[in-house]
């Protein structure tokens, strides 16, 4: 009897932590053409703090995330440089149903955890307009660099996640959508919700959306 109730236990533990992460996602192939041309794009690059509450759509999430930091060559290389091709930086995406992982290679979204955590990448904000749709954490293995390389490794981490949202940057410039790079948010919060080791390290965060409307 003690072993049914235990084994009812273990049953109910492993349901209610598969109802706490969302459905991984699937994503379309990414659209490469479209947008502005790369001159353009920096002409009319600005940062905004403001959205509108329009949601994106998933093949905008996925232009987005491949943008960012896609695979773009048959050999897995992507589409930002990263310090020895480490490949360090891993994209968290922040919705208003749940966060998720964004896998490169297979170009898609694992479920992490159910639910809005998006003020984790804003905590002070004072209006709704204030709340992206999509709030891209970018976070930085250290580990990947090994033990050879000492201090180095935070420096060559923070310029990997610095190349990959100024990917972010140019791709909202390019495609009409607002975003802002950001450092300023709730590490702590972020580790455990996203269960990071202490070599991940949040560096930067990019909330997206479209522009607000006046």
């Amino acid at each position: 009897m003690n072993k049914f109730f235990v084994f009812v236990s273990f049953l109910l533990i492993g349901l209610l932590v598969n109802a706490q992460k969302p459905k991984d996602l699937k994503l379309n192939a990414p659209d490469k053409t479209g947008g502005k041309p790369i001159m353009e794009a920096l002409a009319v690059r600005h940062s905004d703090r403001e959205f509108d509450a329009k949601e994106l759509s998933l093949q905008d999430i996925s232009d987005l995330l491949w943008a960012a930091n896609g695979i773009n060559r048959p050999e897995g290389k992507r589409t930002a440089p990263s310090a020895m091709n480490k490949q360090d930086v891993e994209i968290y995406v922040l919705m208003k149903d749940g966060v998720y992982l964004y896998d490169a290679l297979s170009h898609s979204l694992n479920g992490i955890v159910s639910g809005d955590h998006r003020s984790l990448i804003n905590p002070r904000a004072q209006s709704t307009s204030a709340t992206p749709p999509v709030g891209l954490v970018l976070v930085s293995d250290l580990s990947k660099f090994g033990s050879n390389v000492g201090d180095r490794a935070f420096q060559m981490g923070a310029l990997d996640a610095g190349i990959v949202s100024q990917n972010i940057n140019l791709f909202c410039a390019g495609k009409g959508f607002s975003t802002v790079p950001r450092m300023s948010m709730d590490n702590e919060g972020l580790k455990k919700l996203l269960n990071l080791k202490d070599a991940q390290i949040p560096m930067l965060n990019n909330p997206v959306g479209y522009p607000k409307k006046n």
